[in-house]
């Protein structure tokens, strides 16, 4: 009896030995053991032109503090590019920050912090539940993709206004056209594009869904990935974000002299009932079925798209989503999400494995400690034509990935989706709709429904033909 007891510290031991090499292994596997570290920062800065301007209207229109922000956000990437194995991005809550950043009424920060608190709740139950999985296999695939190619479109869309326009994004509204030349001019828009596009081309050759003829994949193999290696050698969004900084320097040599140096202090947000009132019904209310449908399901079938060998599930996507807003919103960051759109865009520029969203994760953290919230001096001085750049890739990406719906029915699906995700900006009208419609066309295919509509068409023909068999 007395030996079983002595070696049980040894037996717990070995367990927990074992335990932490398979964690280890795990944790090597979703980094990448293989991988071009270039290419993952490149890769990890293809969200910037959704993540900077929604927290720079935060920061300025809302007071949300920059470096507490930038401490949590950071902690998020590197926590989900460990756990996940993919680029998962880290992304702001985007009807929410539309809501709060309202000219003449803003939200103050504790009715932001509760609008994504309460978000997260109802993610985290639907998780937890398993009735998020329950949604994600009841949804068909062509509504999945018509949420998708709408958040396509409309960060096209807003790429596009922030290359030909001026932004006030205190206001969050354009302030006239933007000029040809200049530090943040139109042809310095242009010429990043360009630069882009001779570098990347069309993006990276992975089919999304597309099926290829096996003469074609033995034909096209070599060339294709050769060109891939090429383009990818290259870190073209590490290269626009770098002469980013450099402009936004040369526009105000101030900035160095305004940093204060020092680490985010955290503060703990108090939130009242009026507060909670308020952060639900204008911004946790529209922003839960956008969560739902773009930051879980959307994301989870994308992912699945790009990695397939990695598991990412509803459950966890969810989950992680509202454990990120559990913990950081009671000390003022900004509510974030995982969007597809974010995806779409890391991976556009390089990012093939969790190493990316880690460095950009790293990078926001020690930014956060060495210069907190003094950060926003050079994000205001930014190029936001380049932001716009970035975001436009980001757009086409996330919209390519539906080019697998070639059938006449699923096409017609995602465009009415799209069309009435777009008209209304209600992702969830459009994907009530998709639904609806998916149930109709599978109807109208039913025998029953068919039997009866040729029996209509049929009666004074045949007057026979429509009687029912006999049940005895």
């Amino acid at each position: 009896m007395g030996s079983e007891f002595g070696d049980e510290p040894i037996v717990i031991r070995r367990h927990l030995g074992v335990a932490v090499e398979n964690l280890w292994s795990r944790v090597k596997c979703n980094v990448g053991r293989k991988n071009n570290g270039w290419n993952e920062l490149s890769g990890s800065l293809g969200d910037l032109g959704t993540f900077v301007p929604i927290v720079l209207a935060l920061t300025l229109v809302n007071k949300l503090d920059l470096g507490t922000t930038l401490l949590f956000t950071g902690a998020y990437n590197v926590i989900t590019g460990l756990l996940f194995g993919v680029p998962m991005p880290v992304q702001p809550m985007k009807s929410i920050a539309a809501v709060a950043i309202v000219e003449g009424d803003p939200l103050t920060v504790p009715q932001i912090m509760a609008a994504g608190i309460a978000t997260a709740l109802v993610l985290v139950f639907l998780g937890a539940t398993g009735l998020m999985g329950v949604v994600n296999s009841f949804v068909p695939l062509p509504v999945v993709r018509g949420i998708q190619l709408s958040q396509g479109i409309a960060f096209g869309s807003t790429a596009v206004k922030y290359i030909l326009k001026n932004q006030d994004l205190a206001k969050g509204k354009a302030d006239g056209d933007r000029d040809w030349l200049g530090s943040d001019g139109l042809l310095l828009a242009l010429s990043a594009f360009c630069f882009i596009i001779l570098v990347t081309g069309s993006g990276a050759k992975e089919e999304c869904g597309v099926e290829r003829s096996s003469e074609e994949d033995f034909e096209g193999e070599t060339e294709t990935r050769e060109q891939e290696n090429m383009s990818l050698s290259i870190p073209t969004a590490l290269i626009i974000f770098l002469l980013g900084v450099i402009l936004a320097v040369v526009r105000d040599p101030t900035i160095f002299g305004n940093f204060r140096f020092g680490p985010a202090i955290p503060h703990f947000v108090r939130i009242s009932r009026e507060d909670w009132k308020i952060g639900f019904v204008r911004a946790a209310i529209p922003q839960i079925p956008l969560s739902i449908l773009n930051s879980v399901i959307a994301v989870c079938k994308l992912s699945n798209d790009l990695f397939p060998s990695k598991d990412v599930s509803p459950f966890k996507v969810s989950v992680s989503v509202g454990l990120m807003n559990l913990v950081g919103c009671w000390w003022g960051a900004m509510p974030v999400c995982h969007g597809a759109g974010g995806l779409a865009g890391q991976y556009r520029f390089g990012a093939r494995h969790g190493l990316s969203v880690v460095l950009l994760g790293t990078a926001k953290i020690i930014l956060g400690l060495l210069l907190g919230s003094s950060l926003v001096q050079l994000l205001a001085q930014y190029p936001i034509g380049l932001l716009g750049v970035l975001l436009l890739f980001s757009g086409l990406e996330l919209a390519m990935a539906c080019r697998d719906q070639n059938s006449r029915a699923d096409s017609f699906v995602m465009l009415t989706v799209t069309v009435i995700s777009l008209t209304n900006s209600s992702a969830a009208l459009g994907f009530g709709s998709g639904i609806l419609l998916a149930m109709l066309l599978k109807f109208r295919e039913m025998e029953l429904w068919g039997r009866l509509w040729i029996c209509r068409t049929t009666s004074e023909s045949r007057p026979g033909y429509c009687n029912l068999p006999s049940t005895r």
